[in-house]
C-alpha cells in the first residue's frame, strides 16, 4: 500500500502475537488503513494530502472521504504517487522509477451488538529494476496488480463467550517481472521474465470469555488460511506452491498481585504443502506436512507509577516456503541466483526479552533486550560465486543453528513544554552457533538516532542525525560496509480555515552524504544510497 494511505500502527508483543501467528518471535505489526470505518462523526469528514520531493522527481496525492450516518458509515480512498530514478551523491541510479495506484473503498456498521464492516481495495504497481545498468536499450520492470476483499465483524452476546470477532481477507495478485527492448527510448519488443499469479484467503475466529477462577478476559480463537501461488516466465527460479493451515490459539492473562499480570499464549498449527509444477521444474511433485505447537509466557510488574518490567519466554516454529525449498534460477528482482535446499527443516525458535520502562510528565525511557536461539535456522546467504548466464551474485538457502542477541534503548525528555528530545539506539548480534561461528548474513549494524524540536503551537521546526556504525560482523562471503552519519531538518505551520491544514518542509540527507546501506539488496549493495532530497508536503482534514 502506499504509506499515505496508513492511518495507524499498532505493535503487539508478548504472548498475544500468538493470535496472528506462530512464526513472530519478536512481535507482530499491524497496519490499519481505515477502509473499514470504525468510528466516525454524522456526516462528512476526510483529508487530502499532497507531496512533492526533489531527489527523484516524486508527487504522490491521497484523498479519503467518509460519510457517516447513527449506525453506518462509507468511505472511500484514492492515492497516487509516480516518481523518477533516484538521484545519488555519485550519479543516478537507473531502472528505480515508480508508478502507484492505490484506492479503497468501504462499508461499515455499528448496531447495538454487532459492530464491523466489508471493503474492496485496489493496488496498481509498475516500478523498474536497477539490473542491466550498461545497455541503455535494454530495461526490466516488475508491474503488479493486487485486488483484495476483506471484512470484520464484532458480536456481543450473553453467556461465557460474550464478545467475538470474525475477520476474512482475500486476495487476488499477478505480478510479472518483464525485460524489455528499447530503440531511441521507444519499447519494440517485451518479454516476461517472471511472473507470480497468487490467489489466497485468510478467516479468523477469535472469542472473548469473561474471568473465570484465577484467570482474567481471555480469547480462544480458529485461523484458517489458503493459498494458491503459480510461478511462470522464462526465468522462472522456482515452482509453484498450494499451502492451507489451520490454527488454534488461546491467548490468557492471570492477576497474581495488583502490581504483577502473567500472560500465556498457546498455538497449534497445522499446515500441508503441495509443490506445482511448471515448464522449468516439471516433475516437481513434492508435498509436506507438519504439525507446529508453539507458545509463549510473559510476566509484567509495576513496582510505582510510571514504572514497569516485564519480559517473556517463547517458543515459534515456522514452515520454509518454495523460495527456500526449490529456487534454483535468477530472481531479478532481489538481483541474485538463488538456489533452494528441498531438505530444509523447519525452523524452530526459542527465546526470551525483558523490558524496563519509566515515564512521568516530563521524561520517559525504555530499555529493552533479546536473545533468542534457532534451531535449523533458515539462512540466505552469499556463496562468493557468480551465474555465468544472468551475471548475478549467487545465493544459497541454508539451514543451521544460530542465536541472536541484542537490545534498544530509546528516551524522550522535555527540558521545556515547547522543546523535545528524541534518541534511540539499537544493536543486534547473530551468528552460527556451529563450526567456525560465523555470522549471519543482512543483520543491521549499531545505530543511533537523535531528533530534537521546537514546536511553538501554530508551527514547529527540528533536526534529526542517524549515525550508522561500520558493519564488519558479516557473513564469510559477505561485503562489509562503511559506517556513516546523515542529517535532515524539517519544519512546519498548522492553521485553521475551514478545517484544519498542515504544510510541511522536511530536508532529508542534508549534507549530500555518500553511503551504502548495509541492508540493501540493490547490486550487492555498490550503489549509493538517495542523496539530498527536499520534501513539501501539504494536508488538510475537514
Amino acid at each position: 500500500m502506499d504509506p499515505m494511505s496508513t492511518s495507524r500502527l499498532e505493535v503487539v508483543k508478548g504472548p498475544a502475537s500468538l493470535l496472528y501467528g506462530s512464526s513472530a518471535l519478536g512481535g507482530v505489526i499491524n497496519i490499519f488503513t481505515n477502509d473499514i470505518p470504525e468510528k466516525w462523526d454524522r456526516g462528512g469528514t476526510g483529508v487530502v494530502s499532497l507531496q512533492g520531493g526533489s531527489m527523484n522527481n516524486m508527487g504522490s496525492g491521497l484523498a479519503r472521504y467518509t460519510f457517516g450516518d447513527e449506525k453506518w458509515a462509507a468511505g472511500g480512498r484514492v492515492a497516487y504517487r509516480s516518481a523518477g530514478n533516484i538521484r545519488t551523491p555519485e550519479g543516478v541510479l537507473p531502472g528505480t522509477y515508480i508508478d502507484h495506484f492505490d484506492g479503497a473503498a468501504g462499508f461499515g456498521i455499528e448496531r447495538e451488538n454487532v459492530t464491523g464492516g466489508i471493503s474492496f481495495s485496489a493496488n496498481l504497481q509498475t516500478y523498474g529494476l536497477p539490473e542491466e545498468l550498461d545497455d541503455p536499450d535494454e530495461e526490466i520492470e516488475n508491474r503488479q496488480q493486487r485486488y483484495g476483499l476483506q471484512g470484520r465483524f464484532g458480536f456481543e452476546r450473553e453467556g461465557f463467550f460474550d464478545k467475538a470477532q470474525l475477520r476474512f481477507h482475500g486476495s487476488i495478485l499477478s505480478q510479472k517481472e518483464v525485460e524489455m527492448e528499447l530503440e531511441n527510448g521507444l519499447i519494440v519488443d517485451e518479454e516476461v521474465e517472471l511472473s507470480h499469479d497468487k490467489r489466497q484467503f485468510s478467516t479468523t475466529l477469535t472469542m472473548q470469555h469473561k474471568p473465570v477462577g484465577i484467570f482474567d478476559r481471555g480469547a480462544v480463537g480458529v485461523n484458517i488460511h489458503g493459498h494458491n501461488l503459480e510461478i511462470g516466465g522464462e526465468d522462472a527460479y522456482t515452482p509453484g506452491e498450494e499451502r492451507y493451515n489451520i490454527g488454534l490459539f488461546t491467548f490468557q492473562e492471570i492477576p497474581l498481585a495488583s502490581r504483577f499480570r502473567l500472560q500465556a499464549g498457546l498455538r497449534m498449527d497445522a499446515n500441508y504443502i503441495t509443490v506445482l509444477p511448471n515448464h522449468i521444474f516439471p516433475d516437481v511433485t513434492a508435498s509436506r506436512n507438519a504439525v507446529n505447537f508453539t507458545g509463549s509466557v510473559g510476566l509484567n510488574y509495576r513496582p510505582a507509577e510510571g514504572i514497569e518490567i516485564g519480559g517473556q519466554f517463547a517458543r515459534s516454529h515456522r514452515n520454509p516456503i518454495v523460495e527456500e525449498l526449490f529456487a534454483d534460477g535468477p530472481h531479478l528482482c532481489s538481483g541474485t541466483y538463488e538456489r533452494g535446499d528441498p531438505d530444509i527443516s523447519d525452523e524452530i525458535g526459542h527465546g526470551a526479552d525483558m523490558f524496563v520502562s519509566w515515564r512521568n510528565d516530563f521524561f520517559s525511557a525504555e530499555l529493552s533486550g533479546f536473545a533468542n536461539f534457532f534451531d535449523n535456522y533458515i539462512i540466505f546467504e552469499p556463496t562468493g560465486e557468480t551465474d555465468p548466464g544472468s551475471g548475478l551474485p549467487v545465493f544459497q538457502y541454508m539451514d543451521d543453528k544460530a542465536r541472536f542477541f541484542g537490545g534498544e534503548l530509546s528516551v524522550n525528555v522535555k527540558p521545556h513544554e515547547k522543546v523535545t528530545v528524541d534518541v534511540g539506539m539499537d544493536y543486534v548480534n547473530a551468528r552460527r552457533t556451529t563450526g567456525d561461528r560465523n555470522y549471519l548474513p543482512f543483520i543491521p549494524p549499531f545505530r543511533v538516532r537523535t531528533d530534537i524540536e521546537y514546536d511553538y503551537g501554530n508551527g514547529w521546526f527540528g533536526a534529526r542525525v542517524r549515525s550508522v556504525a561500520t558493519q564488519n560482523r558479516v557473513a564469510e562471503m559477505e561485503d562489509s560496509t562503511e559506517g556513516y552519519t546523515v542529517m535532515g531538518l524539517s519544519a512546519g505551520y498548522r492553521f485553521n480555515s475551514r478545517g484544519r491544514h498542515v504544510v510541511i518542509l522536511r530536508v532529508d540527507n542534508l549534507l549530500d552524504t555518500s553511503y551504502r546501506d548495509h541492508l540493501s539488496r540493490v547490486e550487492d549493495r555498490h550503489f549509493s544510497m538517495p542523496g539530498r532530497d527536499f520534501r513539501l508536503a501539504y494536508r488538510w482534514v475537514f
